[in-house]
């Protein structure tokens, strides 16, 4: 009796050992919350060249990333800088980028996009691109459905024989038109053919005149002047966008109207600017850059994005200073635009 009492004794002395030794790790349990880290995704952005279009995208990519990471509850660290048109420092920009081991490049323009395609070739690096006019011919995209590669984004592709509707609907009689342009801009190539070949068919003639750096386009502006055309047609060319506050007043003080591939030229005084909402587009391409990054996207299956050309911007100061009314102006214009809206001049947006 002795012996089992003893028994009982030592059993009741361990079960309580072994409830005393289990407390401890179910009140850390319970105490102890588990954290998780927010997400941090880098992305280098470099952009070509100082104007209004182009900081106009980079000012939206900017402020949509910072939206969508509070929706998303992530971090997009952006690396930002301009090229200023110097390829040599594009190249360092984008090798930084590698470096500092980004998860995204965006590249606005064509010269930026096509710079960094090479650059990630081998390393992968998805690169999102910003108002490339024709991604296909510079060979970024395989098509515009189906991209193929590390490479999607968003085009600034220009409708021109939109903004040459507009043109004779201001001017039925308008016997010369000038096309003002710097023939080393991809995004100008297939525009500038696309309105030769609607003046040829309408059996208008055109004048030429060309520039690579704002003093040579003043002076490609001042030819035709000289040269008596009656418009001029600038496509989305950044070189001319770079110089339009140094050419728009002479155009006007010589009665002719300058049309344009977008309202940022219209903003610096052009006569009228028509085609992409270029905040909208930066919006869009931010879009792009959190899908692939957050939700798993693959760009070689993204779509490229495309937008509806249909907003006529016109100067108000401009189309006094040529003899336009406004009213009158935009009502002939309505009919080919789903939006005539006015501006006034200013450095930037």
């Amino acid at each position: 009796m002795k012996k089992l009492m003893s028994i009982f004794l030592i059993l009741a002395l361990v079960l309580g050992l072994a409830a005393c030794g289990e407390a401890p790790e179910t009140t850390e349990e319970t105490t102890t919350p588990e954290t998780t880290e927010a997400a941090v995704y880098k992305v280098g952005i470099c952009n070509y060249v100082d104007d209004a279009s182009l900081n106009q995208i980079v000012e939206n990519v900017e402020d949509r990333l910072a939206e969508l990471g509070e929706e998303l509850g992530v971090t997009f660290e952006i690396e930002y800088d301009n090229c200023n048109a110097d390829a040599a420092v594009m190249n360092q920009i984008i090798a930084g980028f590698i470096a500092d081991k980004v998860d995204l490049m965006v590249g606005v323009a064509t010269p930026v996009a096509m710079a960094m395609q090479a650059a990630t070739e081998e390393n992968g690096i998805p690169v999102v691109f910003a108002a490339v006019s024709d991604p296909i011919s510079t060979e970024l995209v395989a098509s515009m459905d189906a991209p193929g590669a590390n490479v999607t984004g968003t085009s600034d592709a220009l409708d021109t024989a939109a903004i040459f509707n507009l043109i004779f609907a201001a001017n039925p009689e308008a016997k010369t038109i000038g096309l003002l342009y710097d023939a080393g801009q991809d995004a100008s190539t297939t525009a500038i053919a696309d309105a030769k070949a609607y003046l040829e068919e309408k059996g208008v003639a055109y004048v030429e005149a060309t520039g690579t750096n704002v003093s040579e386009v003043q002076l490609a502006a001042d030819t035709l002047i000289t040269d008596g055309v009656d418009a001029v047609f600038t496509p989305t060319d950044n070189t001319v966008m770079t110089a339009e506050l140094s050419i728009y007043e002479a155009f006007a003080e010589a009665g002719i109207p300058h049309y344009t591939g977008a309202d940022s030229f219209a903003l610096n005084g052009a006569f009228l600017g028509y085609g992409v909402d270029y905040a909208n587009l930066g919006r869009e391409t931010a879009d792009m850059v959190a899908d692939i990054l957050v939700n798993g996207l693959n760009p070689a299956q993204t779509p490229v994005k495309t937008f509806d050309n249909g907003t006529a911007t016109i100067n108000t100061e401009t189309c006094d200073a040529i003899g336009f009314d406004y009213d009158t102006i935009a009502a002939a214009f309505a009919p080919y635009c789903t939006q005539v809206q006015p501006i006034q001049t200013a450095e930037s947006f």
